[in-house]
């Protein structure tokens, strides 16, 4: 390369070095512009840049005024927060701000405040000016000022409207600040004509959170409040909010608790009551006596394992094979309990027999009932061994019997009777009435009257009198037909075969006297 090559090779690097020189200088000026503020055109001022609802810069009297105005968010809802209600339909116009390019809003309230909105280059520059600043013009911190202010008054109207009593006390106790609701607190305590001086008398002493008294001499009983207590520095803001209606609820719930402990200790069955937990929580003196376990072992709130464990080391519960079973049986007591699906009967190695009831409570509670019914058990199995014993007499006699009740069902029959009649009432399970029977004994006999007759003697009422007739059975053997009157208008009904008899007889050629017939007549009538 000769020399004049490498002079233009040098004139060319001279000219982009002396060309990028005069571009870094063009955009130091431009920096140091914009580094000047934002703000230049103003001089400061309350002025807000936003992109979107993303603040790009703000003067420090608009910072000011975001600090001083409360909310959570983007800085952007909090200047919405305190310009919105000065000039109504801010948000909108806002939002319009792109097609409008410029918005100019006057405040209506007394404070004659002017807001100044500008679409620059995508951006949104928003001034707030004071009624004495032209356009353009500065705006101070009086601004960030009157919104204290205002937030000051609202604090103000809040607790004085606030219908619970609020104070503030001193290190020393003295009440140095109070709320509407504790001054008319305060009137009420000192009496008709009492005149308040300050500091304001401190009418309620809480030690911390709890609930206190305050007695007035309007009233006979105390009034309770629940006092929240909030300390600072210099003292504490205590917070007393009216609980009458909940300590009244608690003294009626717990009169209703002991009238039902009251109860329950008169109880003849055994009460235990267990939480969601299944911890023992209430159980009555008759629990005591029908399970055995000690009264200190009770108070003692054991689980429901324990305590049906415990039972069983006194032999107080049927006897399993083995534990594990016996276990699982708990387990379905418990479950079956829950539902309210469980009854038992235990029948113990001591001869007791108790009836056990599980019934679920509100809140997953589980109440067990322990009833003993050895007595009753015991007369049960007295009644089935009698009736026994009565129907094994029944069925020893040759005569066929059947007993109906007042109703006309057939309450009892004999082996007699199932022979004679081919057939057995009492293996069915439906009732039998005496129409149907009666139809029974037609159908194995020859026509007579007296079935009809004896219908009509077991649906009568009032005193009867005992009487007998005859039938003749369709195999030829006459048939003696007895009808008396049993005790609770019950009626039996016996037959005795006689073999070798061959003369039908009239059922009012009867062997009573003159003074039954008519009654037999008129039993006939009826049907």
């Amino acid at each position: 390369m000769d020399f004049v090559q490498w002079l233009g090779l040098f004139g060319v690097c001279f000219g982009a070095a002396v060309l990028a020189l005069g571009a870094a200088a063009v955009f130091e000026r431009r920096v140091d512009r914009w580094r000047g503020g934002l703000f230049a055109e103003t001089g400061a001022g309350t002025v807000f840049v936003f992109d979107g609802e993303t603040l790009l810069d703000a003067s420090a009297d608009a910072r000011a005024l975001l600090s001083a105005t409360r909310g959570d968010g983007t800085a952007w809802h909090r200047f919405l927060a305190y310009a919105s209600p000065r000039f109504p339909g801010l948000q909108g116009q806002l939002d319009r701000l792109s097609d409008l390019g410029r918005l100019k809003l006057a405040s209506p309230g007394a404070d004659g405040m002017t807001l100044l909105a500008e679409w620059r280059s995508g951006l949104c520059r928003i001034s707030l000016l004071e009624p004495h600043v032209e356009t353009g013009g500065r705006l101070i911190d009086s601004l960030a000022q009157k919104a204290l202010d205002d937030e000051l008054e609202t604090l103000r109207q809040i607790t004085d409207e606030a219908p619970h009593p609020v104070w503030r006390e001193a290190a020393d106790g003295s009440v140095t600040w109070a709320n509407r609701a504790y001054v008319a607190l305060a009137l009420r305590a000192g009496g008709p004509g009492a005149a308040l001086g300050w500091p304001l008398p401190r009418l309620l002493h809480p030690q911390g959170e709890g609930r206190v008294p305050l007695h007035l001499p309007d009233t006979d009983q105390p009034l309770w409040f629940d006092c929240h207590v909030a300390p600072h520095p210099t003292g504490r803001t205590v917070f007393a909010s009216p609980s009458d209606a909940t300590v009244a609820a608690e003294q009626a719930l717990g009169n209703f608790v002991q009238t039902l402990s009251k109860t329950f200790a008169d109880l003849p069955i055994g009460l235990a009551i267990f939480d969601r937990q299944r911890k023992l929580q209430l159980f009555n003196p008759a629990l005591t006596d029908l399970c055995g376990l000690p009264v200190d072992f009770l108070s003692a709130r054991p689980a429901l394992f324990a305590f049906l464990d415990a039972m069983r080391e006194r032999g107080m519960v049927p006897e399993p094979k083995d534990y594990k079973a016996w276990r699982a049986q708990i387990a379905a007591l418990e479950s079956s309990a829950a539902d309210d699906q469980y009854q038992e009967t235990w029948t113990l190695p001591s001869g007791l027999t108790y009836r056990i009831m599980g019934r679920p409570h509100p809140g997953g509670a589980l109440a067990l009932l322990f009833q003993d019914i050895s007595d009753e058990i015991t007369r049960a199995r007295r009644m089935r061994a009698d009736l026994e014993i009565g129907q094994s007499v029944i069925d020893a006699t040759d005569e066929a019997i059947a007993v109906f009740s007042s109703a006309g069902q057939l309450l009892m029959a004999n082996l007699a009777y199932a022979r004679l009649w081919s057939h057995d009432p009492m293996e069915t399970l439906t009732e039998q009435p005496i129409a149907s029977l009666a139809e029974t004994w037609r159908s194995a006999c020859a026509p007579s009257h007296f079935w009809s007759l004896a219908e009509g003697y077991v649906a009568s009422t009032g005193p009867r009198e005992p009487w007998v007739s005859q039938a003749r059975l369709n195999d030829g053997r006459g048939l003696r037909c007895r009808l008396a009157p049993l005790a609770g208008g019950a009626t039996l009904v016996g037959f005795s075969a006689e073999p070798g008899a061959d003369r039908m007889f009239d059922p009012f050629a009867l062997h009573p006297s003159d003074r039954d017939v008519p009654l037999l007549r008129a039993a006939t009538a009826k049907r």
